[in-house]
């Protein structure tokens, strides 16, 4: 009893020393009044309206059916005062499309919002609100989300459903996360804090009420809370929000190179004592800072201003965390013979231009492809050595190496992503090269492969076939035989 009531008494010192809240309930008193909820209605597809039947129809319920979908689509997200003039963080995706945005305060008040700023689903997908309230609101402050542990406890505060002031305590699961098709910019704070559709753009608070993170997304099967949710990083949260009240927009540092991750099979045909690294890809504008800078398609950045570059995402995230227009210095190796030379050079940043989606271009299928040799064999890949119709069809002109025809969709191969997620080989791909190898003809190919035993490692240098717009000059795919 006495070891108890002493553990107690240590307790109470600890929290008195500390001035943390001892309930959960301190603390959504603190944090309450500066969350709010937000309601959304859409813009009115106008190709959809129609005033009348169409003539000579006869069908008013094909009428009826039209009008109903003339209605405005209602939506609903939270947010949060950041400052007490009014100024709002919620999701981009939470606003996107409104043609009206109404902000309920706590007190039950509610104020048309404008837009100040966005930084769209490709970036961090925030976005800044402001009202006129005509007098000081209460507002939240940041945290450090630097400091924060997995097992600290967090509330999560919002309208889940449109049930406005709910809130639901969790621990964090873990932090830095990376999701599925997600920006460089989003390394999320986990936690099982209970975050439902709704609660997005709502905080995520510490035990001392401050915020560390922007509740943004949840994993799910059903599209409802599974336990699993993710929240945007206070100290990126609020990096944006102060760009967009300075400039009206966010301004990232920029190389102008399409980039790979390094990974495992690379470091071991390479060399490499980690797989640690981002391949240049590509480079499309030869006055883009990387091109400036001397830096080729196939050199592997290692390091950026001193610090260890993992993979693709790391170097873009501390390009972007830099300014444009600042002098960064990059280390890289070049492959020179049967070396990889280091290098560094002094590289002058761009600025980041949005995201944008780019439009697809479908593969001329009108040439008509005969008397084409191939063997379906070398992991699941049907190849064939470059004839004048493959020439024309895939538009290789006199580039040299194999044509991928076809892709076994049972292979294990078939599984292999590329950089943006995607299938790493397609049709009309062009294999190049094969650990360091170059190839110009299947038997070279084949004569490699069979020397492959089951867990070695196969880099393949490939030029894609331009199926969309964006296709890059090179691909680096890397697997293991099994």
């Amino acid at each position: 009893m006495c070891l108890i009531l002493a553990a107690l008494l240590v307790a109470s010192a600890v929290d008195a020393q500390t001035d943390r809240p001892r309930s959960f309930a301190e603390i959504a008193k603190k944090v309450s009044p500066a969350v709010v909820s937000i309601d959304t209605k859409s813009k009115v597809d106008q190709a959809l309206t129609k005033e009348t039947p169409d003539e000579g129809s006869g069908d008013i319920m094909d009428f009826f059916r039209r009008q109903m979908r003339q209605r405005p689509v209602y939506g609903v997200g939270s947010g949060f005062i950041v400052d007490k003039s009014g100024y709002i963080i919620t999701n981009s995706h939470v606003i996107e499309n409104a043609e009206r945005i109404t902000v309920k305060l706590d007190s039950g008040e509610e104020f048309d919002a404008v837009v100040v700023g966005t930084d769209g689903r490709e970036e961090t997908d925030l976005a800044i609100l402001k009202i006129d309230a005509r007098r000081d609101l209460p507002f939240l402050i940041f945290g450090d989300s630097d400091k924060a542990e997995v097992g600290d406890w967090v509330l999560s505060i919002g309208s889940p459903f449109g049930l406005a002031k709910t809130v639901s305590a969790g621990i964090i699961s873990t932090t830095r996360r990376e999701t599925p098709n997600t920006s460089p910019f989003q390394k999320f704070i986990q936690t099982d804090a209970v975050i439902n559709p709704g609660n997005s753009g709502g905080p995520l608070v510490n035990m001392n009420g401050e915020v560390i993170g922007v509740n943004s997304q949840i994993a799910t099967g059903t599209g409802e809370y599974s336990g699993v949710g993710f929240a945007l990083p206070s100290n990126e949260s609020a990096n944006v929000y102060a760009q967009i009240i300075k400039n009206g927009k966010v301004r990232r540092g920029y190389l102008g190179a399409y980039l790979d991750s390094v990974k495992a099979e690379f470091a071991r045909v390479y060399g490499l004592k980690e797989a640690k690294g981002a391949i240049v890809t590509d480079i499309r504008d030869q006055q883009s800072p990387v091109a400036v800078a001397g830096l080729q398609v196939g050199d592997v950045v290692v390091d950026f201003n001193g610090q260890t570059i993992e993979n693709a995402r790391d170097l873009i995230s501390k390009v972007a965390a830099a300014q444009p227009n600042q002098i960064v210095s990059l280390s890289y190796l070049r492959e020179i013979g049967a070396k990889l030379e280091r290098k560094t050079a002094s590289v002058k940043l761009g600025e980041r231009p949005s995201r944008n989606r780019s439009s697809t271009d479908e593969p001329d299928s009108a040439i008509p492809i005969k008397d084409v040799k191939s063997e379906p064999k070398p992991f699941g890949l049907t190849l064939a050595d470059i004839t004048p119709p493959l020439a024309a069809k895939y538009k290789l002109a006199s580039a040299k190496g194999l044509v991928v025809t076809a892709v076994n969709p049972a292979s294990y191969i078939a599984d292999v992503r590329n950089a943006a997620g995607a299938p790493a080989l397609g049709e009309g791909d062009l294999i190049q090269r094969i650990n360091r190898v170059p190839v110009g003809d299947i038997k070279t190919f084949n004569g490699i492969v069979s020397r492959l035993k089951i867990g070695d490692a196969v880099v393949l240098h490939v030029r894609p076939f331009a199926r969309q717009a964006q296709a890059v000059q090179l691909q680096i795919v890397q697997f293991t035989v099994r």
